[in-house]
């Protein structure tokens, strides 16, 4: 069989390469993911959808536990869908042995890329899991990093791991780079809908990987290395929260200046070209846009460059959290009662509305920063998340809000809009709601005793 590049006949395709392309054609591969979270799961639930053999492996015992039962634990995916491929088709089952992918022919890497206090990488996920397959690599398997990381990851860090096992890369191994593209709560924009890129270390990696991407995505996109893939990734995270940065400091700035950030941006958004709207907010969440310029600015030093720009915006963005407690604490100033007695209720702490992710949530910030300083009648109401963990304190979500809770708060914030809060009824038996998303611009009744972030009041 010819492999193609571009068009073009390819020459010296070894072998395992050939072997492993048919294999991969023919649909008749096995595919291991190493990681089951929000990025690893879904992957593993479009492969064994479509008939391929899955092997997922984690170390968390609650995860594989769950799974080999048949019981799914992440929002967006259908429970009955992991209920069929675990229980009825058996084409999906997880282990927390990782010697356990030397029967996969390919192995996805999605394991977590979080940073150390001082916000410098900590890759030894990645290192650890390399370790594991480095172990039991054999020839004709094909490895695809998909954790979000700096560029030169897969080739200076991933591969020198895996070429301890003797394999030569690109001929009787294969390695690439995919980033992940999951967007929490978007019912759209899936696994499966989603574009993705593409790039190995060599062009026998690229196109396996191409290949193999193939099976569960529409459009697979191959670009010409993996530090390009490295860099695509973080660009687009990067390009999010340098702009999310620009409007939470001009939402600082109209507070002063008493005009309604909200209005500008609804103004700015009837440009039909050079303008894309973004909103303020009490901070930002999730894995990748808070830590991405992080990882950036830390492998630029290795190239004598001071990310400069993009560092300043991520410190905007960590500084809101802030000054959302600020805005609380004025409030309260306002009223008869001293901040130790004060009860301040928020309203979601997910990082983004309709989900159950608290990831780098910017309201468990605020939770943090209130008991900092003094306020310990902090409480929550969240539908997706039953209990947060602050300094060691177990806070528990209320089960409902009632007309007595509210009344009885000094300050009710929404740093979460969920779309099944009942905004009109929070805001009329509420004393002071301090509204940070905006969720409160199509109330039917009064809006005095509104704050809301950027308002320019």
């Amino acid at each position: 069989m010819a492999l193609r590049r571009r068009g073009r006949p390819r020459k010296n395709v070894s072998r395992h390469e050939r072997l492993l392309m048919q294999k991969i054609l023919d649909g008749n591969f096995t595919v291991g993911v190493v990681g089951l979270g929000y990025v690893g799961l879904p992957m593993a639930l479009e492969f064994s959808k479509n008939g391929i053999r899955t092997i997922g492996v984690d170390l968390d015992e609650k995860k594989v536990r769950a799974l080999n039962s048949g019981r799914n634990y992440i929002q967006d995916l259908n429970p009955a869908d992991i209920r069929h491929v675990t229980t009825k088709s058996k084409k999906l089952s997880a282990s927390t042995n990782i010697a356990d992918v030397k029967n996969c022919d390919v192995i996805y890497v999605c394991v977590p890329t979080p940073f150390t206090p001082n916000k410098d990488p900590d890759i030894s996920h990645i290192v650890s899991a390399a370790t594991g397959i480095a172990a039991v690599l054999h020839r004709g398997q094909l490895v695809i990093l998909k954790s979000t990381t700096f560029p030169g990851t897969t080739e200076k860090y991933v591969k020198p791991i895996l070429d301890s096992s003797k394999l030569i890369c690109g001929k009787e191994y294969f390695l690439a780079f995919s980033p992940e593209r999951i967007d929490p709560g978007n019912r759209h924009w899936t696994t499966k809908t989603t574009p993705v890129v593409v790039a190995g270390v060599t062009t026998a990696c690229t196109d396996l990987a191409v290949a193999v991407n193939k099976h569960i995505i529409g459009e697979v996109v191959a670009v010409s290395s993996p530090m390009v893939a490295e860099m695509e990734k973080l660009l687009e995270n990067i390009f999010r929260s340098v702009n999310i940065a620009l409007v939470n400091e001009m939402a600082q700035l109209c507070d002063r200046m008493g005009v309604n950030i909200w209005e500008v941006v609804q103004a700015a958004s009837t440009k039909p070209f050079g303008f894309m709207p973004f909103y303020p907010g009490p901070g930002i969440g999730g894995h990748c846009i808070l830590i991405d310029p992080y990882y950036l600015s830390w492998a630029a030093r290795e190239h004598d460059f001071v990310t400069n720009f993009i560092t300043l915006a991520a410190e905007v963005n960590e500084s809101m959290p802030f000054y959302v407690r600020s805005m609380i604490e004025r409030e309260i100033a306002k009223q008869p009662v001293t901040l130790e007695r004060a009860k301040v209720c928020l309203l979601g702490m997910a990082f983004k509305k309709d989900v159950d992710d608290l990831r780098h949530s910017p309201a468990l910030k605020v939770a943090e920063l209130l008991i900092d300083h003094g306020i310990e009648n902090v409480s929550f109401f969240d539908p997706f998340i039953k209990s947060v963990e602050v300094h060691g304190n177990v806070l528990h979500s209320r089960t409902r809000l009632t007309e007595k809770f509210l009344q009885r708060q000094d300050v009710v914030v929404i740093t979460t809009d969920h779309s099944s809060f009942d905004i009109d009824f929070i805001v009329s038996n509420s004393r002071v709601v301090i509204d940070t998303r905006n969720a409160a611009k199509n109330i039917k009744g009064s809006r005095k005793n509104i704050v809301l972030l950027g308002e320019g009041r």
